[in-house]
């Protein structure tokens, strides 16, 4: 591969939509689904950052129900254990972003480009995740290899993370090779601190604002995932 672009996608936020969730949350709690659904992502992420900076490692799927628990908490609701166990199991079935089908159709007739998915998620639960979604699944063979940090038992944005990337796809020595395609600011300015490019999707059209590290910005900003594809034909000519 040496030469080649690796192209590694995020998965959860940025080719599959985590807000299909709410229309299973809506068969509970009708009035709050979309509040409850925003609230579980928000702490989905955060205690990731938690555990992160208390150098303790809990797996995603259990990372995932615990922040649902909060949420449903903070929204004085509960669920029982069989409903509970429904809802993880609608992360199997996630809907794609409308843009993203078309991209990797095209995606997998351009040779110099090779596609991974990386993820926070436990290799079990990425791979359910792209083999079992209605929409990704017929593009699972555009992805030559599932990244995950389980290995690693850090989550992005810890260095290690991005490290393991680089190790897993031999581009440890070539790290500007790889670039990120995130939808997560906190992944984008991640992966640009030990050097990786990266590509925020900005679907929202809002512009980039994350603060975090000012100095780190995307290598790129699209609205869409079809302007990805220009990007790297660019960077590959």
């Amino acid at each position: 591969m040496a030469g080649n672009i690796v192209l590694a996608f995020d998965l959860y936020g940025t080719l599959l939509s985590t807000e299909s969730i709410a229309q299973e949350l809506a068969s509970h709690f009708p009035e709050k689904a979309h509040s409850i659904s925003s609230l579980w992502r928000r702490y989905q992420l955060e205690y990731t950052w938690r555990l992160n900076s208390m150098g303790v490692y809990e797996t995603f799927a259990s990372i995932t129900r615990n922040a649902l628990l909060h949420a449903l908490a903070e929204h004085d609701e509960t669920l029982d254990d069989d409903a509970t166990i429904a809802l993880m199991k609608a992360y199997d079935n996630l809907s794609t972003f409308p843009d993203v089908k078309p991209t990797l159709t095209e995606l997998s007739s351009i040779p110099t480009v090779k596609a991974v998915v990386f993820s926070n998620g436990t290799h079990s639960m990425v791979s359910k995740s792209v083999k079992s979604s209605p929409d990704l699944s017929p593009h699972a063979s555009v992805f030559s290899d599932i990244i995950s940090i389980q290995s690693v038992r850090q989550f992005k944005p810890a260095p290690s993370t991005y490290f393991h990337l680089a190790e897993k796809v031999g581009k440890s020595s070539q790290l500007s090779d790889i670039w990120l395609v995130s939808g997560n600011p906190f992944d984008i300015i991640g992966s640009r601190n030990v050097g990786l490019n990266a590509i925020w999707v900005d679907r929202a059209g809002r512009g980039w604002t994350d603060s975090a590290v000012p100095r780190l910005r995307p290598t790129a900003i699209v609205k869409s995932f079809e302007e990805i594809l220009t990007i790297i034909k660019d960077a590959t000519s």
